[in-house]
């Protein structure tokens, strides 16, 4: 059965085993960043960044991190405008990831990516780095910042389930 890349927060949960950790992806024309949750899914921590060059091969590489890694999830930063409208890089995002889905059962979570890059790079000069290592660190910081988006929410999530349950 292939990912189904238009799951709510409560059904991406709901999918996940226990102990699995997320993979945060954020993707670019040139590159794709990536971020991975500790199995308890409560901080993201950048990775690596891949290099792309046709889809095959750049699926190829992402799904073998994600088996080594035990990843049970993806989440997917989508690009929107800052008025909540999708343009082109949306649509981009979308088609990497219907093509992605029938090659993984991992649930995938879309997750709103606005001023991820942005941020991350104002932190970057704060910090004083490079233009070239700003260029080197933002994709996988990029990445890092949308999953720990997710994963906060995640743990909200879970909050407000025990408190209903009980």
């Amino acid at each position: 059965m292939a990912a189904d890349p238009t799951l709510t927060i409560e059904d991406f949960a709901a999918r996940l085993a226990p102990g699995a950790r997320l993979l945060g992806l954020d993707l670019g024309d040139k590159t794709i960043g990536l971020a991975l949750s500790d199995v308890s899914r409560m901080i993201a921590s950048p990775l690596e960044t891949i290099r792309r060059t046709k889809f095959r091969a750049d699926a190829g590489q992402l799904l073998k991190i994600a088996e080594k890694e035990g990843v049970g999830g993806l989440v997917i930063g989508l690009p929107l405008n800052m008025d909540g409208t999708e343009g082109p890089r949306v649509q981009s995002t979308r088609a990497f990831t219907r093509n992605l889905a029938p090659l993984t059962d991992l649930p995938m979570l879309f997750w709103d990516e606005r001023l991820s890059t942005a941020a991350v790079t104002r932190t970057l000069i704060e910090a004083d780095r490079s233009r070239a290592r700003r260029a080197e660190l933002v994709d996988k910081l990029a990445a890092g910042y949308i999953l720990q988006g997710a994963l906060d929410r995640l743990k909200a999530f879970a909050a407000a389930d025990r408190s209903n349950a009980q």
